[in-house]
């Protein structure tokens, strides 16, 4: 599970051959890098990554053999930053808890990850990343992207002092924003990501219930959601996923309330009032009555926790040893949010675990009224054994909940020919194809990668 070049990976998968590792510091040398490949496919193509803590998907991993590591963390600049605006424009190396001490004490916040402080921002944004407020793909409102010539173009917004203009992604014309999102026909430099208004009070609401209330409960959920009782991203843990918040043998949610004081105190009491007289919780209450929850009101706040005490005592380890201490895989399709949907997930779950013995945790974030992010987690110990029966578990995840209609919206290293497999149309899928011939004839970019 080692790579000389590029080191452990928790998820235990296949180390890449590697040609080497470079770690630029300026756009202007990775320019100069790609412009030495360009048109010469005998070079080694251009694996980049920022941070590398892609933990569960592969962490610094390519998707393919014989590439060129381009370690994009020496990037690390916060170039720009607009309070009154809500842009700032950062590089790939820019942690979400360094961007957070900047916004903090203001009415700017960052829309947080519940990992590490000390992942990149804009990497887990062009991968479609889920935020506590949102999908972070949603934060990003610019992109300047190398090409796989050397070129660099900025696509989106982008500030300009001379000339103030309103934060708009969409320009004129088609949008080529999302070309460059999970994508391998450029190496992303930098972004302009949105920073959001900070609300002036949260609370979260704590509910714990048992299995065999989950159908009803997920209708309360919807409910709440379609009606805009709740804000952000509310959370429910199944029992495996519980157990990090000190619950045992029951489903937990956090349900975040926010905005005015008066807007919370009412919203609060209405779910308050409605979880009790629903009957389905068995324990029922708000953050600040236990020290987990609190700590989730202030992520939810921006606030990523630079101490990583809540993420360290979650896995186990500081994020500078994840990847050579934990066995850990992700596994991330979306789900209608429908009660019979969310249930069906939660039962290929429970097949998986009895196929394989592999607890296997699932979080469902709900984005909206008609959608979940179904994050499925499997924690395993790091021996050969255990890392073939994890490998057996996300494989048979990949299958059934395919043929659910669950289809991953993320995909790991080993994954990637899942892209064909998942569905939608195969005439856009060679549309896309044939843009990456067009621009990256000689394949310098990730090859293998999401293609």
């Amino acid at each position: 599970m080692t790579s000389a070049v590029l080191g452990p990976n928790s998820g235990g998968y296949r180390s890449r051959r590697v040609t080497g590792l470079i770690r630029p510091k300026t756009v202007d040398e990775v320019q100069a890098i790609l412009r030495d490949r360009a048109g010469q496919p005998e070079k080694p193509p251009i694996h980049a990554f920022s941070t590398g803590r892609n933990w569960g998907l592969g962490s610094r991993e390519p998707a393919r053999d014989d590439v060129l590591a381009l370690d994009l963390s020496g990037l690390d600049q916060v170039r720009d930053l607009d309070l009154a605006a809500g842009w700032a424009v950062i590089e790939p190396g820019v942690t979400q808890g360094r961007l957070a001490e900047l916004t903090a004490g203001t009415d700017r916040m960052v829309n947080v990850t519940v990992s590490t402080a000390h992942s990149s921002v804009l990497g887990n944004a062009v991968e479609r990343g889920v935020g506590l407020r949102h999908q972070r793909v949603d934060d990003l409102v610019g992109l300047e992207v190398v090409l796989p010539d050397g070129e660099l173009i900025r696509v989106g917004w982008w500030p300009d002092r001379d000339r103030p203009t309103a934060v708009y992604p969409y320009g004129r014309g088609p949008s080529l924003l999302q070309l460059f999102v999970q994508s391998n026909l450029g190496v992303v430099t930098g972004a302009v990501i949105r920073l959001l208004p900070r609300p002036e009070q949260l609370r979260v609401v704590r509910l714990l219930f048992d299995a065999d209330r989950f159908a009803d409960a997920a209708r309360l959920f919807r409910r709440w959601v379609s009606q805009g009782l709740t804000s952000g991203v509310p959370k429910v843990f199944s029992p495996v996923a519980a157990r990090g918040y000190g619950v045992d043998g029951r489903f937990l949610a956090h349900l975040p309330v926010d905005g005015a004081a008066a807007k919370v105190a009412a919203l609060t009491g209405i779910l308050l009032t409605e979880a009790r007289d629903s009957g389905l919780f068995t324990e029922v209450g708000v953050g600040g009555e236990d020290p987990a929850t609190a700590l989730t009101e202030r992520a939810y706040l921006g606030d990523p926790d630079v101490t990583d005490t809540v993420f360290q005592a979650k896995m186990g380890q500081a994020a500078e040893d994840i990847d050579a201490h934990v066995g850990f895989l992700f596994f991330l399709p979306m789900v209608p949010f429908t009660a019979e949907a969310l249930a069906r997930a939660v039962h290929l779950l429970d097949q998986v675990t009895a196929t394989t013995g592999l607890p296997c945790g699932g979080t469902a974030h709900l984005l909206g009224p008609d959608h979940v992010d179904f994050v499925v987690a499997l924690r395993f110990p790091r021996t050969d054994d255990d890392f073939a029966r994890a490998h057996q578990a996300l494989d048979l995840l990949y299958e059934s909940f395919t043929a659910a209609g669950f289809l991953p919206y993320r995909l790991d290293v080993d994954h990637h020919e899942w892209i064909d497999r998942c569905g939608g149309d195969p005439a856009a899928r060679r549309f896309v194809r044939l843009l990456k011939e067009l621009i990256d004839p000689t394949g310098v970019i990730a090859p293998g990668r999401y293609h």
